[in-house]
């Protein structure tokens, strides 16, 4: 396959992280060659720090590149939709954010038209794509811990000034920022199971959005998953599977570079990047851009490391919680 050329949708903290991890991969395989913003400006300093030469102050100019391949969406929760969708109606394979949409509705409605279009669409959870996830995998498969009854997983961070988090407009709330990658890992576990039943309880803001949630997820087989986030204190921020013979734990479980067996831990360092990161082992974004432009090579609409019924499966689970906490966004009143 020849190189796999990316256009990235918005210029902020998370579009800068990724960009930097793409310049880790061989330039055979890789190259941005766009980035729009709405603010001409913010687009302009984004491509000079990365050196990406067409620069675009909207998203439907990206759109109608024809010498883009892929496009990498990082904007807000609630731009997810139009975006993507814009994307893959002009041609484009797309590699969005997570969470993919606001809702299940929208998610279903954004594969569909990825499936009419022949498209690539991948919701980027990053961290299925790390190789933690892939030892783990086969760890849990040798049986090593014997058989998983019970998946612990807690992710929280003081986010009371993070002003995205707060809004509703805006997409705020911690089940759709953090509480997807603790629904990611317990589904990674159960092998995507479908829940028998869900309790949760949390707390919400005077603006509508979830600050705190805890929940229980019970599936057959006596397995249970316990899953926490919080915006309002530091949580362990480690998963924990406990099985009948012993306990796996992977600390940073998001963005793994640790995987610690019962008589073992195995270490998996990220390479050097050239660039400042905003967020924690940001470089590892590489290894979903690797999983995406493998797939297309391959001819493949969507990654089997997070496949479409998984990205509905995580936007059910997410509304289930939603809904049991009482938070709400206008996209729940929409027909897609």
């Amino acid at each position: 396959m020849s190189t796999l050329r990316w256009g990235i949708v918005s210029a902020g903290k998370i579009s800068h992280d990724f960009t930097s991890a793409l310049s880790t991969l061989p330039e055979s395989e890789h190259k941005v060659v766009a980035v729009a913003a709405r603010d001409l400006s913010r687009a302009k300093e984004f491509a000079k720090v990365h050196g990406i030469p067409n620069v675009y102050d909207n998203y439907e100019a990206l759109a109608k590149d024809s010498g883009i391949d892929i496009a990498y969406i990082g904007s807000l929760n609630p731009q997810h939709y139009e975006n993507a969708k814009l994307m893959l109606e002009n041609g484009k394979h797309v590699l969005c954010e997570k969470p993919l949409t606001m809702n299940a509705s929208q998610t279903k409605a954004l594969i569909k038209v990825a499936k009419e279009k022949k498209l690539f669409l991948m919701e980027a959870v990053w961290s299925r794509c790390f190789p933690v996830y892939k030892e783990l995998k086969k760890a849990l498969c040798s049986g090593v811990i014997g058989d998983v009854k019970q998946v612990t997983v807690g992710f929280g961070f003081r986010l009371e000034h993070v002003d995205r988090l707060m809004k509703k407009e805006m997409g705020g709330g911690t089940i759709l920022d953090l509480g997807i990658y603790t629904l990611q890992f317990q589904q990674f576990i159960y092998d995507h199971k479908k829940p028998l039943e869900v309790q949760a309880t949390g707390h919400v803001t005077d603006t509508g959005c979830d600050i705190a949630m805890n929940a229980v997820i019970k599936y057959e087989n006596n397995q249970l998953a316990s899953i926490q986030t919080s915006g309002l204190c530091e949580l362990t921020n480690e998963a924990v599977i406990v099985g009948t013979k012993g306990i796996i734990r992977v600390p940073n479980f998001w963005c793994p570079t640790q995987l610690m067996l019962p008589n073992e831990t195995k270490e998996f360092p990220l390479p050097k990047c050239k660039h400042e990161m905003n967020f924690v082992n940001s470089v590892g974004l590489r290894y979903e851009a690797a999983e995406a432009r493998e797939c297309i090579s391959k001819g493949l609409q969507e990654c089997p490391s997070i496949t479409w019924n998984e990205s509905i499966q995580l936007a059910e689970l997410e509304d289930t919680l939603r809904k049991i906490l009482g938070v709400k966004f206008p996209e729940d009143s929409q027909t897609y």
